[in-house]
């Protein structure tokens, strides 16, 4: 009688019927076309606190991990220099920049009460898509259709909507900080074009060493627009609180359009924000089309829904328009009062309804915002909270540049690679030390490689087994089939070599060439020894081999708008790998017990994907033999490249990945020594 360790979805007599074929059609979700920024992403509530708590984390940790701030980038002093104070009737206004990293700019204006009475409120303000907007004036005639259609009250204070909202703020008795977005106003280090409208790959960016943006080596790395930008606002928030003035228990971020898009943002990753406005972004549709709105990793099964929810149970407002968040009172905002209902806090999540404005942040939607705010801060206003007329400073008064201070090089090309490798080598530096320790490994590296492949080992999930042919063999029997992960709805094909001696040892023999890497004479002698053998066609694999990986439909060449929504084959096929040491660790029929012993060998590109595999099985996988040929995910300089895996250079590439691997027994050929012990001899020890 053969032994029987796998869970068979047929009889045990039928599995020793001479032949049984069941046709193998690819029902692998995997093969449906990959998601875009377009898709649908709603957001199911939790069915208890602790549930969510769990998701939350991991949430937080892929926003983290995506925007390249898994390590946060070490804190260098901000250097703020403040200069150029104009007093208004009841506010003050000042030209503001400081480094968020050594010699990258961060750049606004500082709004202020005259006569602050003890510690205020705090107040982010982060704009969208408008050119220069802090320093934009608009037209009197444009103005006048926008009061026409109740979007703005005055002529003169709606010529500008950012100053408006600052201003407001200021005479309420609070700071605001309005910064620019990268290209933007006085941004100038990088431009529009490298910002937003980036098209097409750069040769001569897409280098192994001093590589630039968008390049398959910054992918690698996690290094974005949207993650400067991101890293932008978390110390924009370090240098409020840095303002005696400044109250750290009531600190607020708004912003409309991309600016929405990074008050979720921040709100989501940072403790310190108490109340968050996310305008006319929040949406189960359209998640942000812009290049700084996107990065690889951000949105794989998760959206801006769930950004919102993660702010949850604190004060949070939000509101539609003519546009993407037209139909978020049905589609989503009911959720999110779910999900602050379950923390008892229904009524501290408001959705405005504004279907009938054009997408922008006008004076209806910003005085939702100040009565928000005046409510949860108690500032002491009748509410409604309705804005006051103001007189418009001009962009002279709040551009921040000038003979006394003045401005960097603009769109300077050397400076974004300067840039990115003093990221590169902060983050080497932080994990190298990290890796030196067990809390260290545990808490920084060891989470990031999970976030990075995008599934624990332990939610690998619920697999079965379907048998498709069987042959009887003189000493073993031979059986193909698919193992079926019900959780994630993938397939993946098999072959079985089981020994009708079998002695308890399973080895997973993995190849390019898929299932056709168990032809060979180790594999034989394994199976003559008792040993079953078990070889799998990873995703794409068993035919043409895959030269480039698919994208999404959008011409422009950015990783982000694919790899943020769905995972690299890497990392899928690490998942295959996972899936068969699940189904073996996890199974049992009759009498019969699940292995003792699993051991995996992989050759060729299969060695870097089993590596990640035991990183995150561990002692499942007894004992692991890998070929490397000194790859490394740095080096890949196509991100359609099969082994391109948005992150894999960040947590220190593969010499990471081994480093995760522990103190378990781990043979490695292609790192230098080739251990003298033969293979076959080593698996069996």
């Amino acid at each position: 009688m053969m032994p029987a360790f796998p869970t068979f979805r047929v009889s045990l007599s039928t599995c020793l019927l001479a032949l049984a074929t069941l046709p193998l059609v690819a029902e692998d979700s995997r093969l449906a076309p990959p998601k875009d920024l377009n898709g649908y992403f709603p957001f199911t509530p939790p069915a208890s606190l602790d549930e969510w708590e769990e998701r939350k984390q991991w949430v937080r940790r892929r926003i983290l991990v995506s925007q390249g701030l898994w390590p946060m980038p070490s804190k260098t002093p901000l250097n703020a220099v403040i200069h150029g104070r104009i007093e208004r009737e009841g506010y003050s206004v000042e030209k503001v920049y400081f480094e968020s990293v050594p010699g990258f700019y961060v750049t606004g204006n500082l709004y202020r009460p005259l006569n602050p009475k003890g510690k205020v409120p705090a107040v982010m303000f982060a704009h969208g898509h408008w050119k220069d907007a802090r320093l934009s004036i608009d037209e009197p005639g444009k103005v006048r259709q926008e009061i026409a259609i109740g979007a703005e009250r005055f002529e003169n204070g709606g010529r500008s909507i950012f100053q408006s909202l600052c201003v407001q703020l200021a005479r309420m008795g609070c700071v605001v900080w309005q910064w620019d977005m990268l290209s933007d106003s006085d941004s100038i280090q990088f431009d529009d074009q490298v910002v937003h409208r980036f098209a097409k790959q750069r040769p001569e960016m897409n280098t192994l060493e001093n590589w630039g943006l968008y390049s398959a080596p910054a992918e690698s790395h996690l290094q974005s627009i949207m993650g400067l930008q991101t890293l932008n606002a978390v110390r924009g928030l370090d240098f409020l609180l840095t303002l005696p003035e400044v109250d750290p228990e009531r600190t607020a971020i708004t912003g409309a359009s991309g600016g929405g898009t990074q008050t979720m943002l921040l709100a989501a990753i940072d403790d310190r924000i108490k109340l968050s406005f996310p305008c006319v972004m929040v949406s189960t549709s359209m998640q942000g089309g812009c290049t700084c709105e996107n990065s690889s990793l951000l949105r794989i099964n998760t959206g801006n829904i769930e950004f919102a929810g993660l702010f949850a149970p604190k004060p949070q407002g939000m509101n539609t328009a003519d546009d993407w968040t037209r139909e978020l009172s049905t589609k989503g905002f009911p959720d999110l009062q779910a999900l602050y209902e379950l923390h008892g806090k229904k009524d501290n999540v408001f959705l405005l309804r504004g279907e009938h404005f054009k997408h922008n942040y006008n004076a209806v939607t910003r005085s939702a915002f100040y009565s928000f705010a005046n409510k949860h801060f108690k500032l002491g206003f009748d509410a409604p909270v309705l804005e006051q007329d103001f007189e418009p400073l001009a962009p002279a008064q709040l551009t921040v540049w000038n003979d006394e201070y003045p401005a960097p090089k603009a769109a300077d090309p050397d400076f974004e690679r300067s840039l990115l490798k003093w990221l590169t080598d902060d983050a080497n530096k932080q994990l190298s030390e990290a890796a030196t320790t067990p809390e260290g490994v545990e808490q920084i590296l060891s989470p990031g490689v999970e976030t990075v492949i995008g599934r624990p080992y332990a939610g690998a999930g619920t697999i079965e087994w379907e048998l498709g042919e069987k042959q009887d063999r003189s000493e073993s029997i031979e059986m193909s089939g698919r193992l079926l992960n019900r959780t994630y709805n993938e397939e993946l094909d098999v072959l079985w070599l089981y020994p009708k001696n079998w002695n308890g040892r399973v080895v997973v023999w993995l190849g390019d060439t898929g299932k056709g890497a168990l032809q060979n004479d180790e594999v034989s002698q394994l199976v003559a020894g008792g040993t079953a053998v078990i070889g799998a066609d990873l995703l794409f694999q068993g035919g043409e081999a895959v030269t480039q990986t698919r994208v999404v439909e959008n011409p422009r060449e950015f990783a982000g708008y694919t790899h943020g929504y769905n995972h690299a084959l890497f990392a899928q096929r690490v998942h295959d790998v996972m899936t068969i040491v699940t189904f073996l660790r996890n199974t049992k029929v009759g009498t019969h017990p699940s292995p003792d012993h699993v051991s995996v060998v992989a050759r060729g590109h299969t060695g870097p994907i089993t590596l990640a595999a035991r990183a995150l099985a561990g002692s499942a996988i007894d004992r692991a033999a890998v070929e490397t040929g000194g790859f490394r995910f740095g080096n890949v300089l196509d991100y359609r490249d099969p082994s391109f895996l948005p992150g894999g250079a960040k947590y220190l590439d593969l010499p990471g990945l081994i480093i995760l691997n522990g103190d378990l027994p781990l043979r490695v050929e292609g790192e230098g020594e080739i251990p003298v012990t033969g293979l076959l001899e080593w698996l069996g020890e």
